[in-house]
């Protein structure tokens, strides 16, 4: 189980296009030292898309080496069910602690059909596995609460932002497993803007990839919104969080994008994003620096 501020790292890459084991090294043990619940290794935001199996075996063991046991490390897995378990495979024998559990490819299916597929990749290791509800691999009430009922299934983490279904899902769930460890997570990008609402219905945890390249302005908000801190809360909504996430909608992959350039702007260079994502133009990264000066400007305050 995880709590406090979720760590999402980006996957360096150096200027030939290839994974940049060094850079990811230092990126973790920069994130780790300053105190996340728990690192989500090649997922979203670490571009797990882009990533080949054999790649992906060496971030999630660059991982979990750096993080030595300081907090859980999870590792994302999806697509096409045989890869799915390969990728879940390979976490299990990098020593990872879970799987975040990406949406199968392309195709869409009838909810019994995704319960299968969530059922498959989950007795496919020991692992515990977070379900991701997003894109193609979207949930209903029942086939959640089937997939909730799996015995490697811990979690739930929700990508859509339909509040209203997501609300009926953590309450049939809850009052559904009885004492089973089950923990719900909201999965938006830039998850901060809509946390507030995600904690009404009782979702506590979300993903920050925020933390990837300001993480003293994640644990700023994450702890203003435990402490009930409004005031803060507004204003880091009002000069960082709300114009990040204007910025990110003017171009499409920008949730990874920016992160990578933020994280560039901490000294360390986290390369290129892969194709099909685009790097963020010049005028957008100093946009970027100005957003990040100026949430640093209200905690300074």
């Amino acid at each position: 189980m995880v709590d406090g501020v979720l760590f999402f790292p980006v996957t360096p890459f150096d200027d030939n296009g290839d994974v940049d084991l060094p850079a990811l090294a230092q990126h973790i043990e920069s994130g780790v030292a300053a105190g996340p619940g728990g690192v989500f290794a090649a997922c979203g935001t670490g571009e797990f898309h882009a990533l080949s199996a054999a790649e992906f075996r060496t971030v999630v063991e660059t991982v979990v080496a750096v993080t030595g046991g300081r907090v859980p490390v999870f590792a994302g897995a999806g697509g096409p069910l045989p890869v799915a378990k390969e990728f879940v495979a390979a976490a299990a024998d990098a020593g990872a602690d879970g799987i975040l559990l990406l949406p199968p490819y392309l195709v869409g299916a009838p909810a019994d059909g995704l319960v299968e597929y969530v059922r498959q990749v989950s007795e496919s290791s020991d692992l515990p596995v977070i379900v991701y509800h997003r894109a193609n691999g979207q949930f209903t009430e029942q086939s959640a609460l089937e997939v909730a009922r799996l015995p490697k299934v811990v979690g739930f983490k929700d990508g859509v932002g339909d509040l209203d279904l997501t609300s009926r899902i953590v309450r049939t769930l809850r009052d559904s497993l009885g004492n089973k460890e089950f923990q719900f997570f909201n999965g938006l990008p830039t998850a901060e803007v809509s946390q507030q609402a995600y904690r009404s219905i009782g979702v506590t945890l979300y993903s920050s990839a925020t933390f990837a390249f300001a993480p003293d302005v994640s644990l700023a908000y994450y702890r203003a919104l435990e402490e009930d801190d409004t005031e803060l809360v507004d204003s880091l909504n009002r000069e960082f969080f709300h114009p990040l996430v204007r910025l990110r909608d003017t171009t499409p992959g920008y949730a990874v994008a920016l992160v990578k350039a933020g994280v560039t702007f901490t000294g360390l260079d986290a390369g290129s994003v892969r194709a099909p994502l685009v790097d963020a133009s010049a005028e957008h990264r100093y946009a970027l620096e100005q957003i990040l000066a100026a949430g640093r400007k209200v905690l300074a305050q």
